[in-house]
Protein backbone atom coordinates (compact mmCIF):
# COMPACT_ATOMS: atom_id res chain seq x y z
CA UNK A 1 0.00 0.00 0.00
CA UNK A 2 1.21 3.14 -0.88
CA UNK A 3 1.62 5.82 1.78
CA UNK A 4 -0.51 9.04 1.11
CA UNK A 5 0.65 12.01 -0.26
CA UNK A 6 0.16 15.30 0.53
CA UNK A 7 -2.62 16.31 -2.02
CA UNK A 8 -4.36 13.11 -0.84
CA UNK A 9 -4.32 14.32 2.48
CA UNK A 10 -5.50 17.80 1.45
CA UNK A 11 -8.36 15.87 -0.24
CA UNK A 12 -9.42 13.51 3.08
CA UNK A 13 -8.95 16.90 5.33
CA UNK A 14 -11.95 18.57 2.75
CA UNK A 15 -13.79 15.62 3.00
CA UNK A 16 -14.52 15.72 6.46
CA UNK A 17 -14.92 19.32 6.91
CA UNK A 18 -17.65 19.74 4.10
CA UNK A 19 -19.04 16.43 5.88
CA UNK A 20 -19.13 17.12 9.51
CA UNK A 21 -17.46 20.72 9.63
CA UNK A 22 -14.52 19.51 11.35
CA UNK A 23 -11.20 20.63 10.80
CA UNK A 24 -8.28 18.12 10.75
CA UNK A 25 -4.98 20.11 10.20
CA UNK A 26 -1.71 18.60 8.81
CA UNK A 27 -0.68 17.09 12.38
CA UNK A 28 -3.34 14.74 11.82
CA UNK A 29 -1.76 12.78 9.30
CA UNK A 30 -1.37 9.75 11.46
CA UNK A 31 -4.77 9.81 12.61
CA UNK A 32 -5.83 9.72 9.55
CA UNK A 33 -4.22 7.26 7.81
CA UNK A 34 -3.98 4.95 10.73
CA UNK A 35 -7.80 5.23 10.35
CA UNK A 36 -8.61 4.71 7.17
CA UNK A 37 -5.82 2.11 6.02
CA UNK A 38 -8.41 -0.43 7.69
CA UNK A 39 -11.31 0.37 4.87
CA UNK A 40 -8.36 0.34 1.99
CA UNK A 41 -7.46 -3.12 3.00
CA UNK A 42 -11.71 -4.18 2.80
CA UNK A 43 -11.32 -3.10 -0.77
CA UNK A 44 -7.80 -4.00 -1.82
CA UNK A 45 -7.24 -0.59 -2.75
CA UNK A 46 -3.63 0.12 -2.90
CA UNK A 47 -3.38 3.74 -2.65
CA UNK A 48 -5.74 6.52 -0.70
CA UNK A 49 -6.41 8.45 -4.16
CA UNK A 50 -8.43 5.63 -5.35
CA UNK A 51 -10.50 5.20 -1.74
CA UNK A 52 -10.94 9.07 -2.12
CA UNK A 53 -12.55 8.41 -5.65
CA UNK A 54 -14.67 6.01 -3.98
CA UNK A 55 -16.43 8.65 -1.53
CA UNK A 56 -16.88 11.05 -4.23
CA UNK A 57 -18.26 9.12 -6.83
CA UNK A 58 -21.53 9.25 -5.02
CA UNK A 59 -21.80 5.53 -5.68
CA UNK A 60 -21.13 4.49 -2.18
CA UNK A 61 -23.11 6.05 0.66
CA UNK A 62 -22.79 3.46 2.66
CA UNK A 63 -18.51 3.75 2.55
CA UNK A 64 -19.47 7.56 2.75
CA UNK A 65 -20.83 7.15 6.32
CA UNK A 66 -18.19 4.53 7.54
CA UNK A 67 -15.39 6.78 6.63
CA UNK A 68 -17.17 10.00 8.48
CA UNK A 69 -17.73 7.45 11.61
CA UNK A 70 -13.96 6.56 11.65
CA UNK A 71 -12.67 10.10 11.54
CA UNK A 72 -14.97 11.72 13.78
CA UNK A 73 -15.23 9.21 16.51
CA UNK A 74 -13.86 10.67 19.56
CA UNK A 75 -12.90 9.40 23.15
CA UNK A 76 -15.24 10.45 25.90
CA UNK A 77 -15.99 8.85 29.66
CA UNK A 78 -18.85 8.99 32.23
CA UNK A 79 -18.85 12.10 34.14
CA UNK A 80 -15.97 13.98 32.11
CA UNK A 81 -15.70 17.75 33.57
CA UNK A 82 -17.92 16.89 36.68
CA UNK A 83 -18.80 21.04 37.55
CA UNK A 84 -21.19 21.22 34.36
CA UNK A 85 -22.99 17.94 36.42
CA UNK A 86 -22.95 19.68 39.71
CA UNK A 87 -24.17 22.40 37.67
CA UNK A 88 -26.87 20.47 36.08
CA UNK A 89 -27.90 19.20 39.47
CA UNK A 90 -28.18 22.72 40.58
CA UNK A 91 -30.23 23.57 38.10
CA UNK A 92 -32.58 20.60 38.05
CA UNK A 93 -32.99 20.85 41.73
CA UNK A 94 -34.47 24.76 41.07
CA UNK A 95 -36.79 23.95 38.30
CA UNK A 96 -38.47 21.56 41.27
CA UNK A 97 -39.58 24.84 42.84
CA UNK A 98 -40.11 26.99 40.08
CA UNK A 99 -43.94 28.16 39.95
CA UNK A 100 -43.78 28.76 36.30
CA UNK A 101 -42.59 25.20 35.35
CA UNK A 102 -44.65 22.96 32.62
CA UNK A 103 -43.20 19.80 31.08
CA UNK A 104 -40.24 17.95 31.57
CA UNK A 105 -36.80 19.11 32.00
CA UNK A 106 -35.06 18.84 28.89
CA UNK A 107 -31.63 18.24 28.14
CA UNK A 108 -29.59 17.56 25.12
CA UNK A 109 -26.01 15.77 24.55
CA UNK A 110 -25.47 17.30 21.03
CA UNK A 111 -22.21 15.37 20.55
CA UNK A 112 -22.63 12.48 22.69
CA UNK A 113 -20.21 9.93 20.73
CA UNK A 114 -20.93 6.50 22.22
CA UNK A 115 -23.21 7.79 25.02
CA UNK A 116 -21.05 8.12 28.21
CA UNK A 117 -22.04 11.94 28.90
CA UNK A 118 -25.75 11.29 28.00
CA UNK A 119 -26.23 8.08 30.50
CA UNK A 120 -24.37 10.54 33.02
CA UNK A 121 -26.66 13.03 32.44
CA UNK A 122 -29.87 11.23 32.85
CA UNK A 123 -28.35 9.72 36.27
CA UNK A 124 -28.31 13.04 37.26
CA UNK A 125 -31.44 13.55 36.50
CA UNK A 126 -32.82 10.53 37.84
CA UNK A 127 -31.45 11.16 41.11
CA UNK A 128 -32.78 14.86 41.29
CA UNK A 129 -35.96 14.92 39.52
CA UNK A 130 -37.35 11.27 41.30
CA UNK A 131 -40.27 10.58 39.62
CA UNK A 132 -41.07 14.26 37.91
CA UNK A 133 -40.87 14.45 34.39
CA UNK A 134 -37.37 14.53 32.45
CA UNK A 135 -35.92 13.69 28.82
CA UNK A 136 -32.47 13.51 27.18
CA UNK A 137 -31.83 13.69 24.23
CA UNK A 138 -28.11 11.93 22.25
CA UNK A 139 -26.91 13.04 19.25
CA UNK A 140 -24.03 12.73 17.12
CA UNK A 141 -22.90 12.45 13.13
CA UNK A 142 -21.49 8.87 13.94
CA UNK A 143 -24.07 6.07 13.47
CA UNK A 144 -21.69 3.70 14.39
CA UNK A 145 -20.86 5.29 18.12
CA UNK A 146 -25.03 5.97 18.36
CA UNK A 147 -25.18 2.00 18.00
CA UNK A 148 -22.43 1.80 21.27
CA UNK A 149 -24.87 3.70 23.18
CA UNK A 150 -27.93 2.67 22.53
CA UNK A 151 -26.90 -0.57 23.63
CA UNK A 152 -25.26 0.81 26.59
CA UNK A 153 -22.32 -1.70 27.16
CA UNK A 154 -19.05 -0.45 28.05
CA UNK A 155 -15.48 -1.99 29.12
CA UNK A 156 -15.19 -1.90 33.24
CA UNK A 157 -11.94 0.88 33.33
CA UNK A 158 -14.27 3.40 31.20
CA UNK A 159 -17.06 3.64 34.14
CA UNK A 160 -14.27 4.75 37.21
CA UNK A 161 -15.86 8.03 37.28
CA UNK A 162 -19.54 6.88 37.77
CA UNK A 163 -20.07 7.83 41.73
CA UNK A 164 -20.48 4.60 43.85
CA UNK A 165 -24.19 5.00 44.37
CA UNK A 166 -24.77 5.36 41.12
CA UNK A 167 -23.03 2.60 39.94
CA UNK A 168 -25.45 0.61 42.62
CA UNK A 169 -28.69 2.19 41.68
CA UNK A 170 -28.22 2.46 37.34
CA UNK A 171 -25.54 -0.24 36.35
CA UNK A 172 -25.17 -4.07 35.72
CA UNK A 173 -21.86 -5.77 36.10
CA UNK A 174 -21.47 -8.43 33.24
CA UNK A 175 -20.63 -11.93 33.94
CA UNK A 176 -19.69 -14.67 31.95
CA UNK A 177 -19.32 -13.66 28.36
CA UNK A 178 -19.69 -10.27 29.89
CA UNK A 179 -17.28 -10.39 32.52
CA UNK A 180 -15.20 -6.66 32.69
CA UNK A 181 -18.12 -4.84 31.46
CA UNK A 182 -20.99 -2.87 32.54
CA UNK A 183 -24.55 -2.40 31.46
CA UNK A 184 -27.07 0.77 31.49
CA UNK A 185 -29.83 -0.85 33.62
CA UNK A 186 -32.92 -0.95 31.27
CA UNK A 187 -35.27 1.63 33.02
CA UNK A 188 -32.31 4.20 31.95
CA UNK A 189 -31.50 3.39 28.86
CA UNK A 190 -35.19 3.27 27.84
CA UNK A 191 -35.42 6.88 29.04
CA UNK A 192 -32.99 8.25 26.90
CA UNK A 193 -33.39 8.92 22.69
CA UNK A 194 -30.76 8.54 20.78
CA UNK A 195 -30.30 10.19 17.22
CA UNK A 196 -28.37 10.85 13.95
CA UNK A 197 -27.96 14.59 13.64
CA UNK A 198 -25.16 16.66 11.63
CA UNK A 199 -24.56 19.72 13.86
CA UNK A 200 -23.63 21.48 10.39
CA UNK A 201 -26.77 21.27 8.73
CA UNK A 202 -30.27 22.63 9.52
CA UNK A 203 -31.35 20.57 12.61
CA UNK A 204 -34.21 18.39 12.70
CA UNK A 205 -37.51 19.69 14.74
CA UNK A 206 -35.79 18.58 17.98
CA UNK A 207 -38.28 21.09 20.29
CA UNK A 208 -36.65 23.39 23.51
CA UNK A 209 -34.19 22.34 25.53
CA UNK A 210 -33.15 24.06 29.23
CA UNK A 211 -29.55 22.93 29.07
CA UNK A 212 -27.35 21.93 25.66
CA UNK A 213 -23.68 19.96 25.97
CA UNK A 214 -22.03 20.54 23.43
CA UNK A 215 -18.41 19.61 24.66
CA UNK A 216 -15.05 19.05 23.70
CA UNK A 217 -15.69 19.09 19.29
CA UNK A 218 -15.92 22.31 19.05
CA UNK A 219 -11.78 22.54 19.03
CA UNK A 220 -12.17 20.89 15.44
CA UNK A 221 -14.46 23.76 14.34
CA UNK A 222 -12.98 26.99 12.64
CA UNK A 223 -14.58 29.95 14.19
CA UNK A 224 -16.97 30.32 11.24
CA UNK A 225 -18.26 26.46 11.80
CA UNK A 226 -18.49 27.25 15.81
CA UNK A 227 -20.87 30.56 15.15
CA UNK A 228 -23.08 28.44 13.04
CA UNK A 229 -23.21 25.63 14.91
CA UNK A 230 -23.86 27.46 18.68
CA UNK A 231 -26.10 29.85 16.45
CA UNK A 232 -28.33 26.59 15.30
CA UNK A 233 -28.20 24.91 18.93
CA UNK A 234 -29.30 28.61 20.63
CA UNK A 235 -32.37 28.10 19.05
CA UNK A 236 -33.22 24.96 20.58
CA UNK A 237 -32.33 26.68 23.95
CA UNK A 238 -35.12 27.93 26.27
CA UNK A 239 -35.08 31.58 26.94
CA UNK A 240 -33.49 30.98 30.34
CA UNK A 241 -31.31 27.56 28.73
CA UNK A 242 -28.08 26.65 29.40
CA UNK A 243 -24.91 25.78 26.71
CA UNK A 244 -22.14 23.90 28.54
CA UNK A 245 -19.11 23.47 25.84
CA UNK A 246 -15.57 21.69 26.91
CA UNK A 247 -13.45 23.47 29.64
CA UNK A 248 -10.41 23.68 26.41
CA UNK A 249 -12.80 25.64 24.43
CA UNK A 250 -14.24 29.16 24.16
CA UNK A 251 -16.63 31.55 22.77
CA UNK A 252 -14.79 34.96 22.82
CA UNK A 253 -15.89 37.00 19.95
CA UNK A 254 -17.33 34.54 18.26
CA UNK A 255 -20.96 34.85 18.67
CA UNK A 256 -23.48 36.87 20.76
CA UNK A 257 -26.55 34.87 21.03
CA UNK A 258 -25.13 33.24 24.13
CA UNK A 259 -23.43 34.78 27.68
CA UNK A 260 -20.91 33.45 29.74
CA UNK A 261 -22.21 33.08 33.45
CA UNK A 262 -18.97 30.25 34.45
CA UNK A 263 -16.12 29.11 33.05
CA UNK A 264 -17.64 26.83 29.80
CA UNK A 265 -21.61 27.17 30.69
CA UNK A 266 -22.94 30.13 28.58
CA UNK A 267 -26.75 31.47 28.75
CA UNK A 268 -29.12 32.25 25.90
CA UNK A 269 -28.59 35.96 25.02
CA UNK A 270 -31.75 37.98 26.41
Amino acid sequence: MRPITDSELASFQRFIFEQAGITMSAQKKALITGRLTKRLTAHQLEDFGTYFKMLTTGEHPDEVQIAVDLLTTNETYFFREIKHFDFLRAKAASSISATDRSGPYRVWSAASSTGEEAYSIAMVLSDVLGGRPWEVLGTDISSQVLRVAVRGLYPLQRTRHIPPDYLHRFCLKGSGDHEGELLIERGLRERLLFRQVNLNEALPTVGQFDMIFLRNVMIYFNDATKRDVVERLAKALKPDGFLCIGHSESLNKITEVVEPVAPSIYCKAR
